[in-house]
């Protein structure tokens, strides 16, 4: 295994401090989202106070499918962050991530900064871990890890476009699938497989259903651009990769056609909307980042709860519009599919007709 010790918890302080004061989403190409629109239904027939937007994960119940993506952890900094989410997310009983447990891998002092459940005893919580990490890391180390926070679930990252545009990235990605397939055959809690905002297809979708995972982030193009950030800290090299990725909308629609294994749309997440049209799309579940960090920076605790309550506030007014009691009835709602993501959906053999024609 190789330690990187000083050079990981540079670069974990460095990715929050880019992606808060640069301006690194993506500039050319949006999620997708604004190509979706619902059919509104003016005679709802619905008491708004009573639709329920209860869902569960892990095992565990929370209030609303939506998701605090993995973001930070290992660095001076970090805990400050991760407690004022954890405290809203428990707040709220929403889930949450950690960020990439490798720094604390390497160096267990800096454990602290990913340990949250001392203020979220009851919500669900999961690690992380970049796939290509499964190659020098033996499942022990991270089975510890995993303990050492009270997780719930893994993440496992995917992150080729980032690794490669990364001074000092991983390169070598021959034998992750190999990796990833013995991982979760030795683990006692779920993987979810995520990209870091560049999209899956149902192709890999396919793939990692066939190793084990049992959760599916798309994390399309549309948001934060991983890429970007490693341009920003970098020489500047390569921004013709800066909208390199699956926009978010199209890749949870080709994914839900290919596996019936939980979907979380992220990737340009911004309201509680997004996350209603991504689950109308195929998906179980909607996560973000960067929103929430934005809020903590600026209200610490109190600021991504009240975040988080607009998006669950702005989730139920679009289950209200189309008649959705439940998320079960939102999975069913008719939208209309236009634009970009139209042709994006229809190159990838799906008919986006089809959303609109639904009983």
């Amino acid at each position: 295994m190789r330690r990187q010790d000083g050079k990981t918890v540079k670069r974990k302080a460095e990715h929050v401090e880019v992606t808060l004061w640069k301006d690194v989403q993506h500039r050319c190409k949006c999620a997708g989202f604004e190509d979706i629109d619902f059919v509104h239904n003016a005679l709802p027939e619905l008491d708004f106070s009573a639709i329920d937007t209860r869902s569960k994960i892990f095992g565990k119940h929370i209030s609303a499918p939506i998701i605090i993506s993995s973001m930070t952890g290992g660095y001076a900094g970090a805990e400050k962050i991760n407690m004022a989410l954890a405290q809203a997310a428990e707040e709220l009983g929403l889930a949450m991530g950690v960020g990439s447990q490798r720094a604390m891998i390497e160096r267990w002092e800096l454990a602290p900064s990913y340990k949250i459940r001392k203020v979220a005893p009851s919500i669900p919580i999961f690690g992380n871990i970049g796939i290509y990490q499964l190659k020098h890391y033996k499942a022990d180390q991270i089975v510890q890890a995993l303990e050492q926070i009270g997780a719930d679930a893994l993440a496992v990252h995917l992150n080729p476009l980032q690794e490669v545009m990364q001074p000092e990235g991983d390169k070598d990605f021959r034998g992750c699938f190999a990796a990833l397939r013995h991982l979760c055959s030795k683990l006692d809690v779920p993987v979810i497989a995520k990209e870091v905002g560049s999209g899956l297809s149902a192709h890999v979708a396919k793939q990692l259903a066939e190793a084990g995972v049992k959760y599916i982030d798309v994390s399309g193009a549309g948001g934060t651009s991983w890429s970007a950030v490693e341009i920003e800290r970098g020489r500047g090299a390569h921004c013709e990769y800066w909208d390199w990725g699956i926009p978010t909308a199209a890749a949870v629609a080709d994914v839900a056609r290919s596996t019936r294994l939980p979907i979380v749309a992220s990737g340009g997440i911004r309201s509680g909307l997004d996350v209603a049209k991504g689950i109308a799309l195929g998906a179980s579940y909607g996560a973000a980042a960067y929103p929430f960090l934005v809020a903590v920076n600026k209200g610490g605790a109190k600021g991504v709860a009240r975040e988080l309550s607009s998006w669950i506030d702005s989730l139920k007014i679009a289950m209200f519009l189309t008649r959705s009691r439940n998320l079960a009835e939102l999975a069913k709602a008719k939208v209309l599919v236009t634009g970009r993501t139209a042709e994006l959906m229809e190159l990838m053999g799906i008919e986006p007709a089809g959303f609109a024609r639904r009983r």
